[in-house]
C-alpha cells in the first residue's frame, strides 16, 4: 500500500472552459475534481443564449473539443441546440456529469494562509475547501443593460437577448431592438418575419461579411465518420484559415483592408438605398470592434417592416423609446441586444488571496493575469478564459484546452511534491508579461475605438494580441521559476491506492 497525495480541485462554471478543465484534471484519477455551476444545468453561454437564430460564427469542426470529435454536425456553423447537445453528450460520454453540482452559486473564495488551501462559500452557506481553484466563469456570462434614463419605466415586455422570453409571441408586435452586435444580427432576421415592425437602434454600424454556412449532408457525415483523418484535416484547415484572419487583426493591415473590402461589397450588394447604406457604413477601422458574419442581416434591414434608427437614445418611456431629436418611437416590446459585461472578470464573486488581498481592488484598473491564468498574491488559482485570452478570430476552445493542459502540469508538480507547496506567480513575471501584451495591443486596432474589448479607462482586458499557435507555444511548458512556492502548513488529505 502506498500513500499518494490527490489534490482537491474546485472548478467554478460548467461551460466549455470549466468542463475542459474538469476533463483534463480528473483523467487518470490524478485529482479529486468538483465543478460548481450556479445554473440548473451545464452549457454556459450555449445554455443561456436561446434566442432565435442563435449559432456560432466559428465552423463547428473547430468549435469543439479536440478530444471529443463529432462527425454529425447539422451545419457548417452549428446552431445553439446542436452545440448544447454536443456539450451534454460529451459530458455524459466522458463521465464529467458526475463531477458537476448544479444550482450552486459561488459568492466568495478566500485563500487560507494557515492551511494553504482555498475556502469557497456559496449563496446557501455551504463551504468547500480546495487545494487548487479554477474559476471558469468566462467573459460572456453576465448580460449588460445600457445606462438609459427610464429603463424600468417601460410598461410592456422587455428583456435581454440572453434571457429570451419564449413565452412571448412577437407576431404582429412593434419591436424595438437596442444594439447591432453578434446576437442582434442573428435574431433580427428571424423576428422581423413575425413582427409588424422592428426598429433597430444602432450606436455604431458593424462590419458584416457573408457567412458561408450550409447544412451538412449524409455524404459529409459519411466522409467524416469513415475516411481516416478527414475530419482532423478539415479541422486543421479551418484553424489555419482563422489564424490567417487573426493576422489581419494583429499584424497585417493589408489583410484587414481586404476584409474591409469584402464587408463593403457585401453592404453594397444588399443595400441599394443610399440613405440606409450610409447609416450602415462603419466609421472606424475594421477589426476595432468584432467583425460579424451574416448573410441575412442586410437583407433583413432592407425589408419594409424594418427601420434603422441612428439618433442617440435619450430615454425609455412607458410606451417606447425616445431619441435625442425628441421623437418617441412607440413599441410593444423592447429587446436588448447589448452584449455582456466582458471586462468585469469574476464579478460578483468576492476573491481574497494571500494576506487577505482583494482581487477586485487589485484589478481596479483592469483585470490582468500572467498568460491569462495566474495572478500574484493568489496561489494555486488558475483562470480559464481569463484576461487577454479572448480571440478576434479562431476558436476560443483551443485556448481553453491549452489552459487546462497548463494547469494539469502545475497539478502534476503539486502531486510530485506531495502537496506541500502552493504555486504563486512572481509579480515581476506578471508585470513583464502584461507590459508586453499591452504594448502589442496599443499598436493594434483594438485601441482605436470604444468596444466591449476595453474598460472605461481604455485598457484592453479581453483580447489576446497574437495567434493561437503563439499562445500554445508560450504555455506548452510551465516555467516553474516564474513562480514562488508557498509552503503549506498542513496537508490534510491523502488518498490510499493499492
Amino acid at each position: 500500500m502506498t500513500s499518494t497525495y490527490r489534490p482537491r480541485v474546485l472548478v467554478i462554471g460548467a461551460g466549455f472552459g470549466g468542463l475542459a478543465a474538469a476533463h483534463e484534471l480528473s483523467k487518470d484519477g490524478r485529482a479529486d475534481v468538483l465543478v460548481l455551476e450556479k445554473a440548473g444545468d451545464i452549457g454556459g453561454v450555449w445554455r443561456e443564449n436561446t434566442y432565435p437564430g442563435a449559432a456560432c460564427d466559428v465552423p463547428s469542426n473547430l468549435y469543439s473539443y479536440s478530444f471529443a470529435p463529432k462527425t454529425d454536425w447539422g451545419r457548417r456553423y452549428a446552431e445553439q441546440t446542436d452545440i448544447l447537445g454536443y456539450i451534454h453528450d460529451t459530458a455524459e460520454r466522458l463521465g464529467l456529469r458526475k463531477l458537476v453540482r448544479t444550482g450552486v452559486e459561488v459568492t466568495s473564495a478566500r485563500f487560507d494562509d494557515t492551511s494553504g488551501s482555498w475556502r469557497v462559500t456559496t449563496s446557501h452557506g455551504e463551504v468547500f475547501e480546495a487545494d487548487v481553484l479554477v474559476p471558469a466563469t468566462g467573459q460572456l456570462s453576465r448580460p449588460s443593460l445600457p445606462s438609459i434614463p427610464g429603463l424600468d419605466s417601460f410598461a410592456g415586455p422587455s428583456f435581454h437577448s440572453a434571457q429570451w422570453r419564449h413565452d412571448l409571441d412577437l407576431t404582429g408586435k412593434r419591436v424595438a431592438v437596442l444594439g447591432t452586435g453578434a446576437s442582434a444580427i442573428q435574431f433580427v432576421p428571424r423576428i422581423r418575419r413575425l413582427a409588424k415592425h422592428v426598429t433597430v437602434f444602432q450606436r455604431s454600424a458593424p462590419y458584416v461579411v457573408p457567412k458561408p454556412d450550409r447544412g451538412y449532408t449524409r455524404i459529409h457525415h459519411e466522409a467524416f465518420r469513415k475516411m481516416p483523418g478527414f475530419a482532423a484535416a478539415m479541422r486543421g484547415l479551418i484553424w489555419q484559415i482563422t489564424e490567417f484572419f487573426s493576422l489581419a487583426l494583429t499584424k497585417a493591415p493589408m489583410l484587414a483592408r481586404l476584409v474591409g473590402l469584402l464587408a463593403s461589397a457585401n453592404l453594397k450588394w444588399h443595400i441599394k438605398d443610399p440613405a440606409l447604406r450610409a447609416k450602415l457604413t462603419p466609421d472606424y477601422a475594421i477589426g476595432c470592434k468584432r467583425v460579424l458574419f451574416s448573410s441575412d442581416w442586410y437583407p433583413a434591414l432592407a425589408c419594409d417592416n424594418v427601420e434603422v434608427e441612428t439618433d442617440a437614445i435619450s430615454a425609455v418611456t412607458p410606451t417606447g423609446v425616445q431619441t435625442a431629436d425628441g421623437r418617441l418611437h412607440d413599441v410593444d416590446v423592447i429587446i436588448y441586444g447589448t452584449g455582456f459585461k466582458a471586462t468585469e472578470f469574476l464579478t460578483p464573486i468576492e476573491v481574497f488571496g494571500r494576506g487577505g488581498r482583494d482581487l477586485h481592488k487589485q484589478w481596479a484598473d483592469g483585470a490582468r493575469a500572467h498568460l491569462g491564468m495566474t495572478v500574484p498574491g493568489f496561489p494555486n488559482m488558475f483562470l480559464i478564459y481569463g484576461p487577454n485570452t479572448n480571440l478576434g478570430s479562431s476558436s476560443i476552445i483551443l485556448m481553453m484546452e491549452q489552459q487546462a493542459r497548463y494547469i494539469r502540469q502545475v497539478m502534476d508538480e503539486l502531486i510530485r511534491v506531495g502537496g506541500t507547496h502552493a504555486f504563486e506567480v512572481r509579480q515581476a513575471v506578471e508585470q513583464a508579461y502584461d507590459a508586453d501584451v499591452q504594448s502589442r495591443l496599443d499598436k493594434g486596432v483594438w485601441t482605436t475605438c470604444d468596444s466591449w474589448y476595453r474598460t472605461d479607462s481604455g485598457r484592453v482586458t479581453t483580447n489576446w494580441p497574437g495567434l493561437v499557435h503563439e499562445y500554445q507555444r508560450r504555455t506548452e511548458r510551465v516555467t516553474f521559476s516564474d513562480f514562488i512556492e508557498i509552503e503549506r502548513a498542513a496537508v490534510t488529505r491523502e488518498d490510499i491506492h493499492a
